[in-house]
């Protein structure tokens, strides 16, 4: 994991850290753009998403669904509480098959220097067992895979 940076800033939260060689105006668009969400939000091989809805508007639902080439599915969704563009987004996160109890909150920030934009997700989960759950579940895996396709769209 090289490129992603993965820290724990709290008993309860999950920092996910990557740099992209790449304005954050177009991270930013990346991650916040159904068409283009669909292209690397996959998590890792054989994952394809089937539904993304998402206008990055404090106050507006999102749903993200996927599918496995074996037909497992996943489904989350939650509400937008905060969008600056192209600087922070801030969401809750509920799993329809949770994982972990409860609901989370996830910050996205996105700070650039140098035409460099360092994009960091911080995950605040109800319970410290719950964020341990998380993090031992793999799921920077998962998230790296993403990342690197994330890298190839915006830094194209």
């Amino acid at each position: 994991m090289a490129n992603l940076t993965v820290t724990t800033p709290s008993d309860t939260e999950l920092a996910v850290s990557r740099t992209f060689d790449a304005p954050r105006a177009r991270v930013f668009a990346a991650i916040t753009t159904p068409d283009i969400i669909k292209r690397w939000l996959l998590g890792p091989p054989g994952w394809t998403m089937t539904v993304c809805q998402i206008e990055p508007r404090a106050g507006t639902p999102y749903r993200f669904e996927w599918r496995n080439e074996d037909g497992t599915t996943m489904g989350l969704g939650g509400m937008i509480l905060e969008a600056v563009a192209p600087e922070r987004l801030v969401a809750t996160e509920k799993f329809d098959q949770p994982w972990y109890p409860g609901e989370a909150q996830v910050s996205q920030t996105l700070v650039e220097v140098d035409g460099k934009t360092r994009f960091t997700i911080t995950i605040r989960y109800p319970s410290k067992d719950a964020c341990a759950g998380v993090l031992n579940s793999g799921m920077s895996v998962g998230m790296e895979a993403s990342y690197d396709r994330l890298a190839k769209l915006v830094e194209a």
